[in-house]
């Protein structure tokens, strides 16, 4: 699926995780801001992968800043931030979930 806009979900909080989508004509490419990148950098991106992948979105720009969110945030939001992008959030793609 394309890209239509720009979207993001969640905070800078403590525990959370802020996930910015924008359309990119060139494939995908993700950039992860965060203090435990070194310990769980692969796993948050393969987690935001893999919610693209279930939305098949293969061309779009994805800037996550990590505050020490849990897997299930990290996929909560990166849903949320997906849905917006698409301008599906008043028809969920609700096996995704």
């Amino acid at each position: 699926m394309e890209i239509k806009k720009a979207a993001l979900a969640g905070t800078l909080e403590s525990s959370d995780i802020q996930v910015m989508i924008s359309p990119n004509e060139s494939g995908l490419t993700i950039d992860l801001v965060s203090d435990v990148k070194k310990q769980f950098g692969k796993a948050i991106v393969a987690r935001v992968k893999q919610v693209l992948s279930d939305y098949d979105v293969r061309h779009a720009t994805v800037k996550i800043v990590d505050k020490g969110a849990l897997d299930s945030v990290i996929k909560a939001r990166t849903i949320a931030a997906v849905q917006r992008a698409l301008d599906i959030v008043e028809e969920p793609k609700w096996e995704v979930l």
